[in-house]
């Protein structure tokens, strides 16, 4: 045995002598990651608490508010008249800015932020779901910026500042509320980008009511907890050993979400239901499943094609991508789909697993082809083309893919 462990430690040294990566690459493989998990969001959760948000504004040192709002749900819910009531008996200042659409679009980014520079906004209040909170993070960083905020999503400038956001939740599905994420589509390219910083963009608080969620209709509600479920088997889908923690904490919410959901449908008022999958939906996405993990994306990636192109609800798409990723993956890189399966779905393979997964999504009403998510003349060539436009020639860390491996997983999803 000591000999064995001296020629190990040999060639360790000869590696390192050597001059190169490999010593680097065998430690990655060896050892979980190094990481640093920052969630300084102040979560304020339970029945009536919207009624805190003027207090929470002027705590982190709101006195002129840009309100960011999405359609006609919040207005109608009576909704952001009570918000706005909070906001002026609270003594502060504020300007209206609406009608964000899903897949938020970079113009509703340089509509809001020229409202906000006419208010002389020194902070941004979301209310309204994951389209809504991206456009107010975006439009928090382009307030504090002379150039293009676009600037930030293709990578040419780096974020050194932003007003501090707020949120009122309405609709638990993206994670926005606690993550420093970003998703904003251009209009004139279709590129719909993600962008991610630990710092500036993570929201300073979050109300999180779950009776605000009550009448949202069930496809929004099933498409939400379908993102819930990627946003962690993004994570969970690494080829990182020793994720033991990560692991085991991304399948327990990932159990739950497959159990809340069904009981939220069945009765949309239940009250300890929508609350349990509206805190799934914030740890699904605050970064706490993914610590140490070298996480993939990779479906994220190819869902915010369809999405770009054909507008279909983001969480709809992922529930065709996904499975189409796993079947792929189930033949050319199963590694962690046995875990995956057995734990989560109690299946004995990959491909029960699989069929489990795709029998949940269509128990909650989710479609699990390109045909039923409603796209029409779909033109894969282009989509698989513009894929590597947007994400790079090979993109993905479980499985790399490049153009040809993007292809054989869109014809999946037919």
């Amino acid at each position: 045995m000591h000999e064995n462990f001296l020629r190990i430690f040999l060639l360790l040294v000869q590696v390192v002598v050597a001059g190169n990566c490999y010593f680097r690459k065998l430690k990655e493989y060896f050892f979980m990651n190094n990481f640093e998990f920052w969630s300084p969001t102040d979560f304020v959760f339970g029945r009536g608490v919207e009624a805190q948000t003027g207090e929470l504004i002027k705590r982190f040192g709101g006195s002129k508010v840009l309100l960011v709002y999405g359609g006609g749900h919040v207005v109608r819910s009576g909704l952001l008249a009570s918000i706005q009531d909070v906001i002026r008996q609270s003594g502060i200042d504020y300007v209206l800015y609406g009608g964000v659409q899903p897949n938020p679009i970079d113009l509703s980014v340089y509509e809001g932020i020229r409202a906000g520079k006419e208010l002389g906004a020194d902070f941004v209040l979301a209310v309204g779901g994951g389209s809504v909170i991206d456009a107010a993070k975006a439009m928090a960083a382009g307030l504090c910026y002379d150039g293009d905020f676009w600037d930030f999503y293709d990578g040419k400038k780096t974020i050194e500042a932003a007003l501090p956001v707020g949120v009122v939740l309405t609709i638990p599905a993206a994670g926005s509320e606690g993550s420093g994420n970003s998703v904003i589509t251009q209009v004139t390219t279709h590129r719909k980008v993600s962008l991610r910083t630990a710092y500036w963009l993570r929201p300073r608080f979050a109300v999180m009511n779950p009776e605000l969620t009550f009448s949202l209709p069930p496809f929004q509600t099933a498409a939400g907890a379908t993102d819930m479920m990627a946003h962690i088997m993004e994570r969970y889908f690494t080829n990182t050993p020793h994720t033991e923690v990560p692991d085991a904490v991304g399948e327990a919410v990932m159990r739950t979400i497959i159990d809340a959901t069904p009981k939220v449908l069945a009765n949309p008022e239940d009250y300890d239901a929508r609350a349990t999958l509206m805190w799934c939906g914030t740890l699904a996405h605050n970064g706490i499943c993914g610590t140490g993990n070298e996480e993939d994306w990779s479906s994220h990636g190819m869902e915010h094609e369809l999405s770009a192109f054909y507008g279909v609800t983001h969480g709809a798409g992922l529930a065709v991508v996904f499975p189409a990723w796993l079947t792929y993956m189930a033949s050319h890189h199963p590694a962690k789909l046995p875990q995956w399966a057995k734990r989560v779905w109690g299946a004995d393979s990959p491909e029960e697993g699989i069929a489990r997964f795709k029998a949940w999504l269509r128990q909650i009403g989710m479609p699990t082809t390109i045909e039923e998510l409603g796209i029409k003349n779909f033109d894969i060539e282009r989509i698989n083309k513009h894929v590597h436009v947007t994400r790079g020639e090979v993109f993905g860390n479980y499985l790399p893919l490049d153009e040809q491996r993007t292809m054989e997983i869109y014809k999946l999803m037919l």
